[in-house]
């Protein structure tokens, strides 16, 4: 059972070592922030809940994948810098054909004309929450952009 829980707690690691490292996978992070935050407009159910988290995890899973790869053949020798090559951008292709899969997922949801005009009328009515929202813009820029870590 140790080395069971031990397991979770090497995937955090490797879930907190890609976030301090790969600025695509902090970008994805950040949309899904702003993605949930827009759903609260709208009156979604259990299914279209569902269909956010699905994207949300499989674009996080895949930046995961892709960033795994791109370690595992970092340095190839000479004889494999083609398929080296090759499977990262192979990985890198997955997340991307996933990523615009989820943003045509995101505008079936998120597509409703009154709704969307509703939200800067309920932001200038709000601007404490207007506020927010652009620090949090600031914040999120400063988060996806900061110096890159080294690698491990």
């Amino acid at each position: 059972m140790r080395r069971f829980l031990a397991g979770f707690g090497y995937a955090a690691q490797g879930f907190w070592a890609a976030v301090k490292e790969e600025r695509n996978l902090r970008f994805h992070l950040c949309a899904a922030v702003y993605a949930l935050l827009a759903s609260l407009f709208y009156p979604f159910g259990a299914v279209e809940y569902a269909l956010l988290f699905v994207c949300i995890g499989g674009v996080i899973a895949l930046e995961l994948t892709n960033s795994a790869i791109e370690r595992a053949v970092e340095s190839p020798d000479p004889a494999h810098w083609r398929a080296a090559g090759g499977a990262k951008d192979m990985a890198a292709g997955a997340v991307l054909v996933f990523s615009i899969a989820a943003a045509a997922v995101g505008v079936a949801l998120f597509w409703q004309p009154r709704v969307l005009a509703g939200i800067p009328a309920w932001f200038l009515k709000h601007p404490w929450a207007l506020a927010a929202l652009a620090a949090s813009l600031a914040l999120a820029w400063f988060f996806v952009f900061w110096p890159e870590r080294k690698k491990g």
